[in-house]
């Protein structure tokens, strides 16, 4: 049970790094930073497509790798 529960925040964690890496950067420095969340509040645009999916699968997976986690330290404790 141990080495499943490894295996597995492993595999998590690594989908979870490639899921960051492929998802597009919003804006560069403070600035962008700043007006990008004024555009997140008060803009009309929402995200769409790949990069929808891409947000989506990345809060899932990384739901997911706190529950391995805590799985992982109640199996080895």
């Amino acid at each position: 049970m141990e080495s499943i529960a490894i295996a597995l925040l492993a595999i998590d964690t690594i989908v979870l790094i490639v899921l960051v890496l492929l998802q597009s950067g919003k804006s560069a420095g403070l600035s962008g930073a700043i007006s990008g969340g004024a555009e997140q509040l008060f803009g009309k645009q929402k995200a769409r497509g790949v990069d929808a999916v891409l947000h989506k699968a990345t809060i899932v997976t990384g739901v997911l790798f706190f529950v391995f986690a805590f799985l992982a330290a109640y199996v080895l404790n």
